[in-house]
């Protein structure tokens, strides 16, 4: 599985109970659509640290980061290929 497959899976299963993967695209923006909010992005964070082992350093993170599917998987790969942006 993708990072942005198992993104969407988590997201799915923690804040759009009901809706199908099918019905998510890449770039639907959880942000503008009240999906996600600032709590949210904690548990996010959280989940992203656990689930693909980065260290995130809580100070410099943006909100822009964790808009949609496909800027999450980006903000993950760069932590990867940085060691974790700790």
């Amino acid at each position: 599985m993708s990072h942005a497959d198992s993104i969407k899976q988590f997201v799915l299963t923690e804040f759009l109970d009901g809706v199908g993967a099918d019905e998510l695209t890449d770039d639907y923006d959880f942000i503008a659509n009240g999906v996600i909010d600032s709590l949210g992005i904690l548990k996010l964070i959280a989940w992203l640290e656990e689930n693909f082992k980065v260290l995130l350093n809580y100070s410099e993170l943006d909100p822009t980061n964790f808009r949609t599917v496909s800027s999450i998987d980006a903000f993950v790969t760069a932590a990867q290929g940085q060691g974790g942006l700790s």
